[in-house]
């Protein structure tokens, strides 16, 4: 009875798996197809590849996409880092105020925040790689936060004391008793920045101003004129440095094991 029970556990797990991966599945193996239709294969090529890469459009957006990714990533860690200290010294029921507002932008509609974000920007300036860029920083920070807050949360008080009670003043303890243990909620917020950012659509195209795309805008863009192969060939490399950023993130957010020495 348990091995049935096991049995139709991880059937209804591969269906799911089945459902979710088979169509990106499609679009890898069509990113090598030869030939432009997708009705019959060709034979493998990576001409679609090259297309991707000498195309100027495809790379000023592939750069546009990088570079605001790694900038509000950046940006965001660094706030999010300040506004853990903060909330941190705070007392329980400050924190428990604090973090349910920091989870409201997570859970609210990307329209609804995209057009908020729009009418705020269009009321003080003008629609440009400025205001994606304070729109990706904003909607990243709660992701930061939550990566590194459960980090604060393990560290020892006792241990930031005691470098305080042997002379360390509050900057020197912080970097050499505080930091060191937070690093791998840091860099697991800022990996999850980057994610988000290179994946995100909406907020990007409701804030965006003419003249500037990322790959997602210029994605949306193709396919009202006709998907060309060279898309499949841009959302496989996208699919690639997604999945690697997720485990990157995977590995630094597991729990260490401590091995205990006889």
């Amino acid at each position: 009875m348990v091995g049935l029970k096991s049995f139709f556990c991880r059937f209804y797990v591969a269906i799911v798996m089945a459902f979710m991966y088979a169509p990106i599945l499609v679009l890898i193996v069509l990113s090598f197809n030869s030939k432009k239709t997708y009705a019959s294969w060709g034979g493998f090529s990576l001409k679609w590849y090259a297309d991707m890469f000498q195309s100027t459009r495809i790379m000023n957006a592939f750069g546009n996409t990088v570079v605001l990714a790694l900038i509000s990533a950046v940006i965001a860690t660094l706030l999010g880092l300040v506004a853990c200290i903060g909330i941190d010294a705070m007392n329980k029921r400050q924190y428990s105020l604090v973090m349910t507002v920091t989870n409201i932008p997570m859970l609210n509609a990307d329209i609804v925040t995209g057009i908020a974000m729009m009418l705020f920007f269009i009321s003080f300036m003008k629609l440009n790689f400025t205001s994606v860029l304070l729109a990706h920083i904003t909607f990243n920070i709660p992701y930061v936060i939550l990566n590194i807050m459960p980090r604060f949360n393990q560290i020892d008080v006792s241990t930031y004391e005691a470098a305080r009670d042997l002379g360390g003043g509050p900057v020197y303890s912080f970097f050499k008793v505080i930091l060191p243990e937070i690093i791998p909620g840091m860099l697991a917020g800022f990996f999850m920045a980057v994610t988000m950012s290179m994946d995100d659509f909406v907020i990007t195209f409701f804030t965006k101003g003419a003249g500037f795309d990322n790959l997602s805008t210029m994605v949306y863009a193709e396919k009202r004129r006709g998907i060309e192969p060279s898309m499949y060939a841009l959302s496989t490399v996208i699919f690639i440095i997604t999945v690697l950023l997720l485990v990157a993130v995977n590995i630094l957010t597991a729990p260490k094991k401590n091995k205990i020495e006889h």
